[in-house]
């Protein structure tokens, strides 16, 4: 019977030497670890739904629906959770002039935003209350309760009438486009209010003329000097205008398109045409004239609790259900929480606004960090909830993408790191028992 040492050459010894063989492992493990890495790069790139970048996927979304609408032009911005900001236009202003990021456009009822911040801040500094009545602060007005209070005025509860729904109002606004009418004639076109102070909700923009009206009582300044100094300088906002109270650069506003109110009307360029009328009519309701990417800088800079205190963020964000209805799931203080029917499923709170030729959107998604702002350069409904929707879910697949992406290399660079070096030791062992 042979024996296991009679097997060997007589030349070999027993236990051979492993250094070079340890060394020539080494080296094949720190090739490996390179080579699994490399392959968990690629496998990774490989398996990403979509490798067009996050703008080009938008402008592709924003021009299909620009066709499907028939709609000239869009302007839009997103800020992401590390703060890069993304602009994305597409279509034309006018002509064959296209759509550029600089271009300012009307923001309509996002107006009431910063209005009640202004409101917030002022009451954080002691100098209104927000549960003071009008009549601390403004004459009585007929078909206007004096004991309405600020804060129902700011959530849209205190039933104050909403003079667009006087007819009269329109026909005189068509009458006399070149007519500035100051706030104590719009005030003259109110009516019957529409229930008891806090007994139910009613969107009104009258309720913001008000505040506006209370703002300039308090500082003892204009609502334009209010937002210029507290918001807009500190947060570098140079693209950023309240129409009426100062002057707007002609030649940076996207055209805008649209009847003019007048019913059957034809579509035209309606950006020079007279409209003092309706802007000094939405004092305080309306007025703001941005670039999407200012808008979007404010409304990351606002949700993201720089602007007001926490207490007096959460108070706003506290949504009324009793507005749940058509167009929000519930309403705030100057912010409303959108129907999920045009995020994409997700929760997302900002403000929607319209104006002559305009119709804009500032959404945030907090779950995400988010700011998305998208304005179009006509009055239509649907286009920019199709819009906003579909931005919604390419921004949130391209976060969960490369949320995904860093943490799979995350992972297989640890399991290849981890793996050649637990197969050299095997190896070495092996390499010691033969």
């Amino acid at each position: 019977m042979r024996t296991s040492a009679q097997t060997r050459p007589n030349n070999r010894p027993a236990n051979p030497p492993c250094n070079r063989l340890e060394g020539s492992l080494m080296s094949k493990c720190l090739i490996l670890n390179i080579v699994l890495i490399a392959i968990a790069l690629v496998g990774v790139a490989s398996c990403s739904r979509d490798v067009r970048s996050l703008d080009e996927r938008m402008s592709e979304a924003l021009n299909d629906r620009l066709q499907q609408y028939d709609v000239k032009g869009t302007s839009a911005s997103v800020v992401l959770p590390n703060g890069s900001i993304h602009r994305v236009v597409a279509g034309f202003s006018h002509d064959t002039v296209a759509m550029k990021p600089h271009m300012l456009f009307a923001v309509g009822s996002i107006t009431k935003n910063m209005v009640a911040a202004v409101v917030l801040q002022l009451a954080e500094e002691g100098l209104l209350s927000l549960e003071d009545p009008l009549k601390k602060w403004l004459p009585a007005y007929p078909n206007v309760d004096s004991t309405v209070t600020i804060r129902q005025l700011l959530g849209h509860t205190s039933g104050v009438f909403m003079f667009w729904e006087n007819q009269k109002i329109w026909d005189d606004l068509i009458k006399y486009r070149d007519s500035v009418f100051t706030p104590e004639v719009v005030l003259t076109y109110l009516k019957d209010p529409h229930f008891a102070p806090g007994k139910g909700f009613r969107y009104s923009n009258t309720n913001y003329l008000m505040l506006a009206k209370i703002i300039t009582k308090a500082t003892g300044s204009t609502l334009a000097a209010q937002l210029r100094r507290r918001f807009w300088q500190p947060l570098g906002l140079t693209n950023t205008y309240l129409s009426m109270e100062e002057d707007i650069p002609r030649d940076r506003l996207a055209h805008v398109w649209g009847d003019n109110f007048e019913k059957g009307g034809a579509i035209r360029d309606l950006t020079f045409l007279p409209r003092a009328s309706h802007e000094s009519i939405t004092y305080g309701s309306s007025g703001v004239f941005a670039t999407a990417e200012d808008l979007a800088v404010w409304c990351t800079s606002f949700f993201r609790g720089k602007i007001l205190k926490t207490k007096s963020l959460e108070q706003m964000l506290n949504f009324n259900p009793a507005a749940a209805g058509s167009w929000c799931e519930g309403y705030g203080l100057g912010v409303f929480l959108f129907k999920k029917n045009i995020t994409n499923g997700e929760r997302v709170y900002g403000h929607g606004g319209g104006n002559i030729g305009t119709s804009a959107y500032m959404a945030y998604l907090p779950d995400y960090g988010v700011s998305i702002v998208v304005m179009i350069n006509s009055m239509h409904g649907k286009c920019p909830d199709r819009m906003l929707e579909d931005i919604i879910e390419i921004v949130t697949e391209h976060l969960q993408t490369e949320k995904g992406q860093k943490h799979e290399v995350a992972r297989r660079t640890t399991t290849a790191s981890k793996g050649p070096f637990s197969t050299c030791v095997l190896l070495h062992i092996w390499s010691n028992e033969t």
